[in-house]
């Protein structure tokens, strides 16, 4: 072990450990609150961009663009669910860093030079993840569910206060009327953004595995067949049913899988160089630990 890779000399009594993990986690807590009491004041407008998707599809189709609260309540508590949601992401970054602190002393540094580069990538994949989800899946599957009702002109008239027009006909057929709930569509537009938010995650996760030496590049090449199973079974649970947005997810968490065996193939590299440097790197014991990696797909 070189001198430069030992743990930081800050060995501390259980009661000292304790006392800054209570101090991380009320640091944490106070920039969670101010966050969200912050967010609580553009909570509104914040709302408004969640809805944007709704409404430009609504636009598009002709509808009336507004969204109703079914109860006296219930925008109200949807600001207060916008401002918990965004204010926890605004300040990640201090909950990221007061985790970082309590945790990183008891690393090596070549364990923290490891993992700070993806603590930070973390909320950029996310925030990618996002926004793909709000600007091309969330349009097409509000355009989709909404396609299923029909609008019903004596009912839009009555709710939005326009003048009805004449009823030329009655009919015993079922007819439907799209009247958007402001609870129940921003609680699907924020589904769809955690769902790709956590997708884009998919190398984080895997080069950290690698990086742990529990999957290498050779597996995962041999797994492609069961991730493409995974990834369309995840598409056809987190999408509605049209082939178009499918095959979208499908395309980006597909593409997000060859890039992680690729970030894979970069650690297992330089982490052979890194031991070949040190006179460590054993050839007998790399093959058998490559062979145990492969996964169920190695020998087909």
């Amino acid at each position: 072990m070189s001198r430069d890779d030992k743990i930081d000399d800050s060995a501390a009594p259980l009661i000292e450990h304790l006392t800054e993990l209570r101090t991380r986690l009320i640091r944490s807590v106070l920039a969670f609150v101010v966050a969200m009491v912050i967010v609580f004041i553009w909570a509104p407008q914040i709302l408004s961009f969640i809805q944007q998707p709704l409404l430009g599809v609504l636009a598009a189709r002709g509808q009336s663009t507004t969204l109703f609260a079914m109860s006296p309540q219930e925008e109200f508590f949807t600001l207060v669910r916008v401002s918990v949601i965004v204010g926890f992401f605004v300040s990640f970054p201090v909950i990221a860093h007061q985790l970082w602190r309590f945790v990183a002393p008891g690393l090596y540094r070549s364990e923290q030079n490891a993992i700070l580069p993806f603590l930070v990538a973390t909320p950029f994949l996310f925030t990618a993840g996002a926004a793909f989800a709000h600007f091309v899946v969330t349009p097409l599957a509000m355009n989709f569910f909404i396609g299923f009702a029909d609008v019903v002109p004596q009912i839009t008239s009555i709710v939005t206060g326009e003048e009805a027009p004449p009823v030329t006909e009655q009919t015993t057929e079922l007819q439907t009327a799209f009247l958007g709930s402001i609870s129940a569509s921003t609680d699907l537009a924020l589904k769809f953004i955690f769902a790709f938010g956590l997708c884009f995650q998919l190398p984080v996760l895997l080069t950290l595995l690698g990086k742990a030496g529990l999957v290498s590049a050779e597996g995962l090449g041999n797994m492609r067949k069961y991730a493409v199973v995974g990834i369309l079974t995840l598409a056809a649970i987190v999408t509605p049913p049209d082939v178009i947005t499918q095959i979208i997810l499908f395309t980006v968490v597909y593409g997000l899988y060859e890039i992680s065996i690729i970030l894979v193939r970069m650690v297992e590299r330089g982490r052979e160089q890194r031991l070949r440097e040190e006179g460590l790197y054993d050839e007998d014991l790399e093959s058998e630990l490559r062979e145990e990696a492969k996964g169920p797909g190695a020998g087909e």
